[in-house]
């Protein structure tokens, strides 16, 4: 069943109810779910009218807004492939992303279309289209579809057909292709749904993409920040939180890069959030420091934390009222940082780290021998209904795949461990692990140790010289009594240095996980304070 034909149920049942509201030119704008299906449905005969067919994939190149999301289901509805790569990625990543997809279509904003002028592999795509004004040279306008009343009917697909493909660049080699069928963004929408517990009617600050998808499917409303979310920790809180006001947001689905800047502002200005009744933050670690800050300003709202990855999006959550003293008091001694139960639409086991090595195929009798127990850290891997397949070509199964039994299993590359109530903690990346002649130790179990220290904004443990070195972010300087606090309440971890740094680089896209590669390369650098 093509996954268009579910969302398009909401035009049944509240055909006039808001889907999305974006910014326009400093102006709200809010487009029903009957409008939304009216536009995707000439935007299908457009598409068609091209001589674009069932399977052909279309590069799509523009911020979250209205049009993107109608470009989508056009694209969707017509069983054709929606090709998305990496917003922060550069040019030259772009460029050889966009060459390993083959495109048959680009679909873009008139700034997206300067790209052409800049990369060989999208000079390259034959058919282009292009949203505002009557168009560029060389790409059709998508207003043209305005005068089109053909009613395109949805294509049947398989449950196997791709839906999505989304593009990244990967650390080494060529880019990374992950496929998501329409079968498993229906999966992923019944996941979110229970764990985000989406209904018709509220209103979601919404700045994940994949979320703004499930909730055109439940009937909610998505509100788009007005804001650059390519830099969710540089956006101004300010204009997204008028917004929030003028749109009475009463739930949001943001990373925690972003809502450590509204919360900032909040704490600042002596505002709070009492209209928010659910706020879920992932997409980077979660430590329990943010809980507490957004939960001081949304008082009467449940706050969740959610982990996932690109491939397993949800795994795990956790309610900020679920973590009790015993629970902080472990994850200041080294646990590591509580992610909550496991959802209940997927299998989780943690298996020995073999970060780098293949491993597999398992009988059901060998992987249950394999697995670890209770309190031992290992590798966490998953297996279910939303949990990605494979990579496109199969580039990149070796590394992230294995079978049980003839199930494809996924291999987060996260270590965790189980606790004997079945809730997951998170260790860090496996190939973070620093491991030396006093043993291995992973990152999160001291990082959130040490952010349970007021001052200290971010942490990352490091290996440098057989030294183990713990480079921290402050929000102001610490004296000489919280130098003393700190390297105390880490003792156990046997850090040999303490070095704070203006800022720790982090990940493009969340702006929430500490980018490792680049933070070796600032140690180089001399540090701004040494502690320890």
């Amino acid at each position: 069943m093509n996954l268009v034909t579910m969302l398009s149920a909401q035009v049944q049942n509240r055909p006039n109810a808001v889907a999305i509201v974006d910014d326009v030119g400093g102006r709200s704008r809010r487009t029903t779910f009957a409008e939304l299906e009216r536009r995707s449905r000439q935007g299908a005969a457009l598409l068609q009218a091209s001589g674009l067919r069932p399977g052909d994939r279309v590069l799509l190149v523009h911020r979250m807004s209205m049009e993107l999301y109608t470009a989508l289901l056009s694209v969707l509805r017509l069983g054709m492939v929606a090709v998305f790569v990496e917003p922060s990625a550069g040019l030259r990543e772009i460029d050889r992303c966009c060459a390993r997809a083959r495109p048959a279509a680009f679909i873009g904003s008139p700034k997206a279309h300067i790209l052409r002028m800049l990369l060989p592999a999208i000079r390259r795509i034959p058919r282009r289209f292009t949203f505002g004004g009557r168009g560029l040279p060389g790409a059709v306008a998508w207003r043209n579809s305005e005068s089109l009343t053909k009613d395109v009917p949805t294509e049947d697909v398989e449950d196997d057909a791709p839906a999505l493909l989304t593009l990244t660049s990967g650390s080494t080699g060529g880019p990374k292709a992950t496929v998501r069928t329409h079968a498993f963004l229906r999966a992923q929408y019944e996941a979110l749904r229970g764990v985000l517990q989406l209904s018709p009617g509220e209103v979601d600050l919404t700045t994940l993409p994949i979320v703004l998808l499930a909730n055109l499917a439940a009937g909610a409303t998505s509100v788009i920040p007005n804001a650059d979310l390519r830099s969710p920790a540089l956006i101004d809180p300010a204009p997204v939180l008028a917004q929030m006001d003028a749109c009475d947001v009463t739930r949001t689905s943001a990373s925690p890069a972003l809502l450590e800047r509204l919360i900032d502002h909040c704490v600042a200005s002596g505002r709070g959030l009492p209209r928010l009744t659910k706020i879920f933050t992932g997409g980077g670690p979660v430590f329990p420091g943010l809980l507490d800050r957004i939960h001081s300003v949304a008082t009467t709202a449940d706050v969740l934390a959610v982990y996932g990855s690109s491939e397993a999006e949800p795994i795990a959550v956790i309610g900020y009222g679920q973590i009790g003293a015993d629970d902080r008091r472990s994850m200041a001694e080294g646990r590591g940082l509580l992610a909550g139960r496991p959802v209940p639409t997927l299998q989780l086991r943690i298996l020995p780290d073999r970060a780098g090595t293949a491993i597999g195929p398992f009988t059901g009798a060998a992987f249950d021998r394999e697995s670890l127990g209770v309190g031992h850290g290992g590798e966490i891997v998953v297996s279910g209904p939303h949990v990605l397949q494979g990579y496109l070509d199969g580039d990149g199964d070796a590394d992230s795949k294995f079978r049980v039994d003839g199930v494809s299993w996924h291999r987060t590359g996260d270590a965790g461990l189980l606790d004997a109530n079945g809730r997951l903690w998170l260790l860090g990346r496996c190939r973070a692990r620093v491991e030396d002649t006093r043993g291995v130790l992973y990152p999160f179990a001291v990082e959130c140790a040490a952010m349970q220290s007021p001052p200290v904004r971010r942490a990352a443990l490091v290996a440098l010289e057989d030294q183990r070195i713990l480079a921290v972010e402050l929000r102001r300087r610490l004296d000489d009594a919280e130098c003393r606090a700190l390297t105390q309440s880490l003792a156990w971890a046997g850090i040999d240095r303490i070095r704070a740094y203006p800022r720790l680089p982090v990940d493009r896209r969340h702006n929430a996980k500490t980018d490792y590669d680049a933070l070796h390369k600032l140690m180089e650098r001399r540090a701004v304070q040494t502690i320890g």
